[in-house]
C-alpha cells in the first residue's frame, strides 16, 4: 500500500512539474516574442520614404565639401541632444563663392532622442549614396529627415510637393470621410508636430522646425488641403511638402516612438525574472523528488 501511495505521489510530482514547466516556457517563449515586435517597431523610423538630389555635382575635395562635413558632423553630432536643428558654415564674406553649405535634420515629433540620433544616423549613411557629390540633397525616412543645399533655405516657405503616396485600399463609406475631415481640420491647426484620431480614422502633421507659426500653419494647410484630392478616395494619403508633410489612414493605429532602449530593458528584465524563478522551480523540483525518494 505505501509502496502505491509513493509511486502515485512520484507521478504526480512529475506531471505537476512538466506542467509548471511547460507554462513557465510558454510565458518564456512569449516575452521573447514581445521583444522582438518592440524591435520591429523601433526598426519602423528607419524606413525609406523618398529622396531628392540636386543635379548639379560639386568637385571632390573642393571647398564646399569640406563646409558640406562639417554641417554633415555637426548634425550627426547635435542628434543625440535635439530632435531639431539647422547649421551653416562657409557663408562669411571671406569665403569663395558657392562654397557655403547650409542643412538641417528633424525628427519625428514623438521618437525619444536616442531613437531619433538611431534614424538620423541610418540617414547619414544613405544620403552619399543616393546622392553622390549633389550639392543639394534630402533624405526622409520614417522617423526623420536630413537635407542640405549650396544656398540658404532656411526660414524660407516651400510648399512644393516633394512627395506623395497613395494607399491601394479605398472608402466610399460616409463616415469615414467625415471622420477624416475631422482628423484633418485638427492637423491643419498644429504649430509643430501634432497626432488627431476620429473614429477608425488617424493622422499626425508637422512642420520643419526653421519655420514661422505663420508659415507653418500656412503649409501644413496647404498639405491639408491636398490631402483630400491628390488621391480621391484612397484609405490612407501621405504628402510631403518641402517643409511640412501630413498623413492619414484609415483602420490603423498609430506607433509613438517610446524609447527602444526603455522597452527593451523592460522586456529584458522580465526574461532574467522569468529564467530565475525557473531555476528556483527547478531547485524545489529536485528537493521534492529527493524527499519523495
Amino acid at each position: 500500500m505505501l509502496k502505491n501511495l509513493h509511486y502515485y505521489y512520484y507521478n504526480s510530482l512529475n506531471t505537476l512539474s512538466l506542467a509548471i514547466l511547460s507554462t513557465t516556457l510558454s510565458s518564456l517563449f512569449y516575452v521573447i516574442s514581445s521583444l522582438t515586435e518592440l524591435h520591429h517597431n523601433n526598426v519602423q523610423a528607419h524606413l525609406f520614404i523618398y529622396s531628392g538630389c540636386s543635379p548639379n555635382k560639386y568637385q571632390p575635395n573642393s571647398p564646399f565639401e569640406t563646409n558640406l562635413n562639417s554641417v554633415l558632423t555637426s548634425i550627426s553630432t547635435s542628434s543625440s541632444q535635439s530632435s531639431y536643428n539647422n547649421f551653416g558654415v562657409g557663408n562669411g564674406t571671406s569665403t569663395p563663392p558657392d562654397s557655403a553649405a547650409y542643412g538641417l535634420y528633424q525628427c519625428r515629433g514623438d521618437l525619444k532622442i536616442a531613437d531619433c540620433s538611431a534614424c538620423i544616423h541610418s540617414a547619414l549613411s544613405q544620403i552619399g549614396l543616393v546622392c553622390p557629390d549633389s550639392y543639394g540633397a534630402r533624405i526622409q525616412l520614417e522617423g526623420c529627415l536630413i537635407r542640405y543645399e549650396n544656398s540658404n533655405f532656411l526660414g524660407k516657405l516651400d510648399t512644393t510637393v516633394v512627395f506623395k503616396k497613395c494607399s491601394q485600399s479605398t472608402s466610399n463609406d460616409v463616415e469615414f470621410y467625415r471622420r477624416r475631415d475631422d482628423v484633418l481640420a485638427d492637423l491643419q491647426g498644429a504649430a509643430s508636430f501634432r497626432v488627431s484620431s476620429s473614429g477608425l480614422v488617424e493622422g499626425f502633421a508637422q512642420c520643419l522646425g526653421d519655420l514661422s507659426q505663420a508659415d507653418c500653419t500656412s503649409c501644413l494647410a496647404d498639405a491639408v488641403g491636398k490631402l483630400k484630392y491628390v488621391c480621391g478616395s484612397a484609405a490612407a494619403v501621405d504628402v510631403y511638402l518641402a517643409e511640412c508633410y501630413a498623413r492619414y489612414w484609415a483602420a490603423g493605429y498609430y506607433e509613438s516612438g517610446g524609447s527602444s532602449e526603455d522597452q527593451i530593458g523592460k522586456t529584458v528584465a522580465i526574461i532574467v525574472g522569468v529564467l530565475a524563478g525557473l531555476a528556483v522551480l527547478v531547485v524545489l523540483l529536485s528537493f521534492l523528488r529527493k524527499v519523495a525518494g
